[in-house]
């Protein structure tokens, strides 16, 4: 099979596009004609040694997959062959990745994929919905009505988070770079979309929230605490979901004197369990409509290295070049 693999870590050309064994299932496992996959921060990570994985070599980058199951394993019943299904958490902990023509998946990661909705789209929301509904309800335990302030509401996690927000009934303020990207904030849903470039977002924020937001959501990897406890509510949460090498300053006293709360997380250190309730609720609001995957481009999987490489000038050098996720297709 045709598959994207490194033989160690390393940049972006170390990606190989090339032939390997096809994997079998084993007790447990499905097998899964993979259809479409999406590029994710973390899947530079791992492959650049960022991010320490015992990685098994060769070792096939990508977390994410939408496909078609073509066998399963002895043990493995919940699915059969020609179901379509999507998962998240592969390449990751021992685990082969997903950018190959097929992978072969504990199906306790799988999910099924409603009638009508695209493989693209599965694969797209993937790894950004279950993070998005992880930090929103798991962690900051948001409640409709109450609002959300989003700090990159363009992105792969930051649009899902608009878009789950809005599903579950909070007003949701949201920030971006430029106008255009601004308007795609509203397309998702935003009441409220701020160019923290060009305008004054502190003070629409309290012209819109007087009493301030009650979760304010942080995509960005060097957070600006000083910017942003003054805009919490009594009570807030913060949740914090990138930046690792990030050390910056903290105001201690204006946070706690509010009884606010800071919540970080990974959401690869969720189980199985754990984000079954996140991809029933995706699956559904994905059927109605209410969410809508943000697919800034889709390559053939034979361009994983140039994929990898706009991720990380995007991600890491903060070059503008992604506004959404990009799709792979064997």
């Amino acid at each position: 099979m045709k598959a994207a693999y490194i033989n160690a870590p390393g940049p972006a050309d170390t990606l190989i596009f090339g032939d390997l064994p096809q994997p079998q299932p084993r007790p447990g496992e499905v097998l899964v004609r993979v259809r479409a996959v999406s590029v994710n921060p973390i899947d530079t990570y791992v492959r650049a040694g960022i991010v320490k994985m015992n990685l098994p070599l060769p070792f096939i980058v990508g977390c994410d997959l939408a496909g078609v199951v073509e066998a399963v394993g002895t043990e493995a019943k919940r699915f059969k062959p020609g179901d379509r299904v999507w998962c998240s958490n592969q390449g990751l902990f021992g685990r082969q990745g997903t950018f190959a023509e097929f992978a072969c998946v504990e199906e306790r990661w799988l999910n099924a994929i409603p009638t009508k909705v695209r493989d693209e789209d599965a694969a797209t929301v993937a790894l950004v919905g279950i993070t998005a509904h992880l930090g929103l309800f798991a962690k900051a335990r948001l409640q409709a009505g109450e609002t959300v302030f989003v700090n990159g509401g363009a992105g792969g996690v930051g649009s899902m988070v608009v878009q789950l927000a809005k599903a579950a009934g909070a007003r949701v303020i949201a920030t971006a770079g430029s106008d255009e990207r601004v308007a795609k904030c509203r397309t998702f849903g935003a009441d409220l979309a701020l160019n923290h470039r060009t305008q004054d977002v502190a003070a629409a924020v309290k012209e819109f929230a007087p009493a301030g937001v009650n979760v304010f959501w942080e995509t960005q990897r060097e957070p600006d605490f000083d910017k942003a406890v003054p805009l919490l509510a009594p009570r807030g949460r913060y949740v914090l979901m990138a930046g690792r090498e990030a050390r910056p300053v903290f105001p201690v006293g204006p946070f706690y004197v509010k009884d606010c709360s800071l919540h970080g997380f990974a959401m690869f250190n969720a189980t199985p369990d754990e984000q079954r309730p996140c991809a029933d609720d995706l699956n559904r609001w994905l059927a109605e409509g209410k969410v809508r995957a943000n697919i800034d481009r889709v390559l053939p999987l034979s361009e994983a290295a140039a994929a990898h490489r706009l991720q990380e000038e995007s991600t890491l050098q903060k070059s503008g070049a992604l506004a959404g996720k990009i799709v792979l297709k064997p």
